[in-house]
């Protein structure tokens, strides 16, 4: 499942430093996350890390966009490529 930032955002920036993926964009008003990008830090951290730094708690996930634990291992696998 990838996340989604709700409108409780206050576009503090904690979030977007935080994410190893570069999955989260400044946007308008609030922030928002790439799910092509967003692994919820599965390869990376135990627990997304863009949710232990929010504030606000204002970062979910997204029912919208299911993914399996080998989906997103899928997904990591498929960035890091990209970065090489």
């Amino acid at each position: 499942m990838s996340l989604i930032i709700t409108d409780e955002c206050i576009a503090c920036d904690a979030c977007r430093e935080e994410c190893p993926n570069y999955a989260i964009e400044e946007g308008d008003p609030i922030y928002m996350i790439d799910s092509d990008r967003c692994t919820e830090c599965v390869g990376h951290y135990e627990e997304p890390s863009c949710i232990e730094v929010c504030p606000v708690d204002c970062i979910i996930i997204d029912p919208d966009n299911q993914e399996t634990m080998e989906e997103l291992t899928f997904k990591y696998e498929q960035l890091m490529e990209e970065e090489n």
